[in-house]
């Protein structure tokens, strides 16, 4: 090879790296598993990540007939938050008193059907309500904190006079689920602390329930085929459905972008409003079976209690002990990242009703009427501060 061949040889090299595109760093993805794990957990892990994020149902795989998507991945892609085309609608329940519709297609309304089969319509004067999909990343750290902290953060009475009386989702725990160590009942009733009301106990029932009543998959754990109302020969294995289950338990927590003066006063004005009172910074986990949890503080931004939002975010349907017009404080970590799996815009709030953050601070009432009449008496330059802090998370 003579030197002209090289020379050029070089230049088409350097060409193609100026030309290639940079790797995304850490803190601008929310997938990726948390350090510290064994290689086996890797190995399961990735598992995880093919079954949740590359495995596309169809009728001949168990899709359907009933349907709201046919993968996990479709309404969490790259793990973050839904867009409205997989919002999904829950129907059924007004009260304490449970769902009244079992019979009829509830909770969740299975809005697509394969070829052959009629989708589900809500019946006739029944309240409902929306529910963009979450963002998945983190969730074991929030799985593994103990019931003992987050009865702790709550009080039902307003004791401390702040005028926020944040209570716990007590719920039935599913038969298939194992409890965490120390768990707190009462009544039979366990906390609920996944959802946008915390009705779910587990990832595990969050997994299993997600399969059969988003994809019309039966398992073990839930064997009821959405369509015909009865048991039904499992359609996913229960290996997968622990390996999604470990997937989203190792996911990592959400990186926050790099800190500058601007985002720590922004920071200061979060909490000086009351907002950190229920979107609390920080936690801590408990003992877990997976190491890399065990024991670690990580900063999430809620307290997984249900606070009185109001009348105006009352959508006269409810899970679990809560109350219509009482949601659960979503965990704020990530949000600046939400628009990278929501099409390049906003949709915050329960129901993606909220179209930037400054709309979704203005539409709190209830327990959070003081933060956003606190917001509102800010500065301009003040707001843009504190939103600049929140897309940081």
């Amino acid at each position: 090879m003579n030197r002209k061949t090289i020379f050029v040889g070089l230049i088409l090299l350097a060409a193609c790296e100026e030309f290639q595109p940079k790797a995304p760093q850490e803190y601008e993805l929310l997938d990726g598993p948390v350090s510290g794990l064994t290689e086996t957990e890797n190995l399961q892990f990735l598992k995880g990540d093919v079954a949740f994020n590359d495995e596309v149902f169809i009728p001949a795989t168990g899709l359907g007939p009933l349907f709201v998507a046919n993968s996990c991945g479709s309404c969490h892609p790259g793990d973050g938050k839904g867009h409205p085309f997989t919002t999904l609608t829950r129907f059924g329940q007004t009260d304490e008193t449970g769902n009244q519709y079992l019979n009829a297609g509830g909770p969740q309304l299975q809005h697509r059907a394969i070829p052959g089969y009629k989708a589900e319509q809500i019946p006739v004067s029944t309240t409902y309500s929306s529910f963009t999909p979450p963002a998945v990343t983190g969730l074991g750290f929030l799985d593994a904190v103990s019931d003992e902290d987050i009865l702790a953060w709550a009080d039902p009475d307003d004791d401390n006079g702040d005028g926020i009386s944040g209570v716990p989702n007590w719920i039935e725990a599913k038969d298939y689920v194992t409890l965490r160590p120390n768990s707190i009942t009462q009544n039979g009733k366990y906390i609920g602390r996944f959802g946008k009301k915390g009705a779910v106990y587990d990832l595990l029932q969050q997994t299993a329930t997600a399969y059969n009543e988003d994809i019309g998959i039966t398992s073990t754990y839930e064997a009821i085929d959405t369509y015909l109302g009865v048991e039904y020969d499992p359609e996913v294995s229960n290996q997968t459905i622990q390996d999604v289950v470990f997937y989203l338990k190792t996911l990592k927590a959400p990186v926050p972008r790099k800190e500058n003066a601007e985002i720590l006063f922004g920071k200061e004005i979060f909490s000086t409003i009351g907002c950190a009172t229920c979107h609390r910074p920080e936690m801590k986990t408990g003992a877990s079976p997976i190491a890399a949890l065990s024991n670690k503080t990580f900063y999430p931004y809620t307290d997984l209690l249900l606070h009185d939002m109001g009348p105006s975010l009352d959508d006269g349907y409810t899970e679990g002990s809560a109350k219509t017009y009482e949601w659960r404080t979503p965990p704020l970590w990530g949000l600046g990242l939400s628009k990278n799996s929501q099409g390049g815009q906003y949709f915050l709030m329960h129901d993606g009703r909220a179209r930037s953050i400054e709309q979704a601070i203005q539409m709190h009432s209830g327990e959070g009427m003081q933060s956003g009449e606190s917001f509102e008496s800010l500065t301009g330059e003040d707001k843009r501060k504190l939103i600049k802090f929140l897309e940081s998370l």
